[in-house]
């Protein structure tokens, strides 16, 4: 690393979420490693949930996350989690899309961090009433076959030709079935045929299904990766469902 990197300790990381757990009322429930070590995370609850209809809860989360190799920020971002389905989807908040990152050449500064997240954590209430609008909002098995096509449609250019563009038809089969039955939590009112069961579909795949070399691998594209910005994506495209 350069003379700029500056390093930001597992101790740090704990340290913080203790003061967030003193001053918030947060409840730090798991911490761990991903990548042989190279990155460190915890999870804490905020304390903070909704039940949407048919008994389907879902509870705010604070992750904290940071890297000893240079490769992730030090990241501290509010993430949803469906009980049912242990599904997570990052909140999104406003222009920082959920999270407040430090990048490894700027000191991590925990007082800077607390004052941000303190201005954004009411970002909680609007990804509340959007949950409810998206599973008030029924869907019909056209829409729902368009919704998924569109997720999995990828633009690609292959050297020397015209660009082109392919269809993951596994993983448009995948989130039907989830959607149609199969994923847990998808019979439950408030995700049978509605926008709100759309997005779950994809987060069950990402967070479950989606090929990985391992475990690890999974959970990482899904916090931090390309199966965070499917999630992202999925949920942009369910809002636009209901204006």
């Amino acid at each position: 690393m350069s003379q700029r990197y500056q390093v930001v300790q597992p101790s740090q990381v704990l340290e913080f979420y203790r003061d967030l757990t003193e001053v918030g009322g947060f409840q730090l429930e798991t911490a761990g490693v991903l990548k042989g070590g190279r990155k460190l995370w915890a999870l804490a609850r905020t304390g903070q949930s909704t039940t949407l209809a048919g008994g389907d809860e879902v509870r705010g989360y604070l992750l904290l996350a940071t890297a000893c190799d240079g490769t992730l920020a030090t990241t501290a971002q509010f993430t949803s989690v469906r009980v049912v389905c242990n599904n997570t989807l990052q909140i999104a908040l406003g222009r920082n899309r959920g999270a407040v990152k430090v990048p490894h050449r700027s000191e991590f500064d925990p007082q800077a961090v607390k004052d941000e997240l303190g201005v954004t954590i009411s970002s909680w209430d609007g990804f509340m009433v959007r949950m409810h609008e998206l599973a008030e909002r029924k869907v019909s098995h056209t829409e729902s076959e368009r919704f998924f096509q569109r997720l999995f449609t990828y633009s690609w250019t292959r050297p020397g030709a015209e660009g082109s563009v392919k269809v993951n038809d596994r993983g448009v089969k995948a989130v039907l079935s989830l959607f149609e039955g199969n994923g847990r939590g998808a019979t439950l009112q408030s995700a049978a045929g509605t926008a709100w069961g759309l997005v779950n579909s994809v987060t069950e795949y990402v967070d479950h299904q989606q090929r990985a070399r391992n475990p690890g691998n999974r959970l990482n594209s899904a916090w931090f990766g390309a199966g965070a910005a499917l999630k992202q994506k999925a949920w942009d495209a369910a809002l636009e469902l209901i204006g």
